[in-house]
């Protein structure tokens, strides 16, 4: 399975160690979405300047980034059983984190059911560590246990669960838990080889490297079991038989009232067979069997807060293996341990042995309970939780760190979700809101998300190339949500949006706008056009927020022509619509040609072609037309028409102020920028300059004869549209 998800780009902040856990990943995005961004930034950056050439504090605009002290300190950490450790913290994290890093280190890993207290008074885990009243450096937080409810112990055996199965090689493949598959150890593992075997070596063979058999010329079967890491070699350690959900459960209501929660069954690597009770208190061992219901313990007063610590008790060969996998687990780079936002799911894998878990077996039972995304009644709202995220402050440090901490958190759920959601679809377990039309046409609707397949529904897409051009056009419209995400415009909204690519079908997974179900899409659009421009809309609003859309992006302002002939001037592609949900958000759509089109892979003019080239089937035909160019070459091409501008304006001024012409032509080519702009800041009205200028603009192309504006109109050569005169 492959997936692509709207990538939100991240920066990892300092990580303690054995400290994996996802609030660690933040990222910090500079603004590029003022007001004054694209017209005043010269201006703007003169005047920060004062007049010893530092920059001043002084903010010049609201939008500006306040960068507030944040003071780093140690508290002390008593756990239960531990001696007292120290933790560095700063101030504005969350008691929450601390709980985080406790759950991950490997001394502390197996409790999950606490609280901490400072003095005797229980800290909230939401409240940031500055606002905690006497809590200074050196300061004592107790690890005090609380007791469990059904919640909690499910969280608790789930956690225990994925300590145990932390290095198996195989959930990485299958990108269980968030995690994705690593390289790092084993490429570096072949560098930190001792002297010794690199002597033994070179006799042996004469050289410090064989080339492997399945590189040498004349193969007939090229290998691909080298393109696996080493690590699936070795065996995993076992530290159960079995841990799953006892048949007994659930707990009767007298059984409930002695404070019983749960009843677990474990076959230990020695085979024995026990029955574990959860209750309030812990965990403890009944005399159940596999045919008798006999809730008395076996030793009245052996009640564990924590189900590691039962299983230490009962079974050596676990209190073995698990504290060999803690030990390897920690060892790994923090960067290894971590959930990403975006999974990597490769396509080859190796056979590995099928083991029994019944953690997974539940897994895969998209009716499950126990988890929030399938509880009915409590369906998360994606479309509101991803917007309200992306509206929270951004002013100061702390604001920010808070928006990118929760902005990740929700959108690496979206995509969890997403994915479950795009199997259970190929897979059949969700019933189509279509179910009399063809397959391929089919819509769903699952957990406040929206899934279509990339088939060419209704031939949309018939001008286009049909189902390759419907199978192209999901990854372009992420390229498009991800575009505007990067820029961060304030009051303009796009939906959650996750590709993923499964069994050979392509799904589309979106959030919902809210509102749009409930009339025509036609109705709904207050922006652009439904119909590849035979019909356009257009808004005062829209028009305001994609002015500097367009201006970011580069995208051309051009008007195009309708079926009744009106004049519709357009700062998107034609296909970009514009929909104002009922919570009062101006949401963009149908971003799939927020690049301009790629000509080499357009159709060409086959008049001109000669007859013995028509007879090698030239030229070739892409199979479809909705190939757009990378923001990253758009950029590049940018950056060096940029330098070309004050090149160009440079050596004509060098031109006209030279007295030495024989030397201008020597050094001009060789101008570089930063040259370039010190003699473009020196014009002068005297010096001819709003000529210079003008010419320096024609020469690269800019929209505009007085200043430097490279743009891209997107709707060229597209079927269906008439532009008009470009504005």
């Amino acid at each position: 399975m492959k997936q692509t998800n709207e990538n939100i780009s991240t920066t990892s902040s300092d990580f303690t160690q054995c400290n994996g856990h996802q609030d660690e990943l933040i990222k910090i995005r500079k603004d590029s979405d003022n007001d004054d961004a694209a017209t005043n930034t010269s201006s703007s950056s003169s005047s920060n300047l004062n007049n010893s050439g530092l920059v001043s504090s002084v903010p010049t605009n609201t939008n500006e980034l306040i960068v507030l002290p944040e003071s780093s300190f140690n508290i002390r950490i008593q756990s239960p059983g531990l001696d007292t450790f120290d933790l560095p913290v700063t101030s504005s994290e969350l008691v929450q984190e601390i709980h985080q890093v406790l759950m991950d280190k490997e001394e502390t890993c197996h409790r999950t059911c606490f609280s901490l207290q400072l003095d005797g008074i229980v800290l909230d885990n939401f409240t940031e560590l500055k606002n905690i009243e006497n809590l200074k450096e050196g300061s004592l937080l107790k690890v005090i246990e609380e007791q469990y409810t059904v919640r909690e112990v499910r969280i608790h055996i789930r956690h225990i669960n994925e300590l145990i199965h932390s290095c198996d090689i195989i959930d990485l493949y299958n990108g269980n838990n968030g995690y994705s598959l690593c390289m790092v150890n084993d490429i570096t593992n072949g560098d930190i080889v001792s002297n010794s075997e690199r002597k033994k070596a070179a006799e042996t063979n004469g050289f410090d490297f064989n080339v492997p058999e399945y590189l040498l010329p004349n193969q007939k079967d090229i290998l691909l079991t080298p393109l696996f890491t080493t690590n699936n070699k070795s065996r995993p350690l076992q530290c159960l038989k079995v841990l799953s959900y006892s048949g007994w459960n659930p707990p009767n209501g007298s059984r409930k009232l002695h404070g019983d929660l749960m009843y677990l069954q474990v076959t230990t690597c020695e085979e024995k067979s026990f029955h574990i009770t959860a209750c309030t208190k812990g965990f403890y061992v009944s005399q159940t069997t596999d045919e008798k219901f006999i809730p008395k313990p076996v030793q009245p007063k052996a009640i564990f807060h924590s189900l590691v610590d039962l299983l230490n008790n009962i079974s050596p060969l676990f209190k073995k293996n698990f504290a060999t996998i803690q030990r390897k687990r920690c060892t790994k780079h923090p960067f290894e341990r971590i959930q990403i936002p975006c999974q990597i799911h490769p396509w080859l894998s190796p056979r590995f042995d099928h083991t029994i878990d019944f953690f997974r077996a539940e897994d895969a039972n998209i009716n499950k309970l126990g988890h929030e995304d399938h509880i009915p009644g409590q369906v998360r709202d994606w479309n509101e939780e991803l917007q309200i995220t992306k509206e929270l402050s951004k002013k100061t440090l702390p604001e920010r760190l808070i928006r990118e901490r929760a902005m990740f958190k929700v959108h690496s759920d979206f995509v969890s979700a997403a994915i479950r959601g795009c199997q259970a679809v190929v897979d059949g377990n969700i019933m189509a809101i279509n179910p009399g039309e063809e397959s391929k046409v089919h819509m769903y609707i699952w957990n406040n998300m929206f899934f279509s397949l990339g088939f060419d529904v209704k031939e949309h897409y018939k001008d286009f190339g049909g189902d390759a051009a419907a199978h192209a056009a999901p990854t372009n419209d992420l390229q498009g949500v991800r575009a505007l995400n990067t820029i961060d415009l304030e009051g303009l909204h796009t939906l959650g949006t996750a590709v993923v690519d499964y069994r050979g079908m392509r799904v589309t997974a979106q959030t919902i706008v809210p509102g749009i179900l409930e009339k025509e899409q036609e109705q709904s659009v207050v922006y652009g056009s439904t119909d590849f421009g035979k019909t356009c809309a257009t808004n005062e609003k829209y028009k305001e927020l994609l002015e500097k859309v367009s201006t970011m992006l580069k995208i051309k302002p051009h008007s195009i022509k309708t079926e009744k002939g009106d004049v519709v001037e357009l700062l998107t592609a034609v296909e970009c619509k514009g929909i104002v949900g009922n919570d009062g958000r101006h949401y963009l759509l149908d971003l799939l040609r927020m690049m301009p089109p790629d000509l080499n892979y357009l159709p060409v003019d086959v008049e001109h072609i000669s007859p013995a080239m028509k007879q090698f089937d030239y030229p070739k035909t892409h199979k479809h037309r909705l190939c757009c160019l990378r923001q990253e070459l758009i950029d590049a091409f940018i950056e060096q028409k940029y330098v070309d501008f004050y090149r160009s304006i440079a050596l004509n001024l060098s031109k006209l102020r030279s007295t030495e012409s024989s030397t201008a032509n020597d050094t001009t080519q060789q101008t570089n920028v930063e040259e370039a702009k010190r003699i473009v800041n020196e014009i002068s009205v005297e010096d001819n300059s709003r000529e210079i200028i003008q010419s320096a603009c024609r020469s690269i192309g800019s929209v505009k004869d007085n200043e430097f504006d490279v743009r891209f109109n997107p709707d060229l050569f597209q079927p269906n549209v008439t532009l008009s005169q470009t504005v």
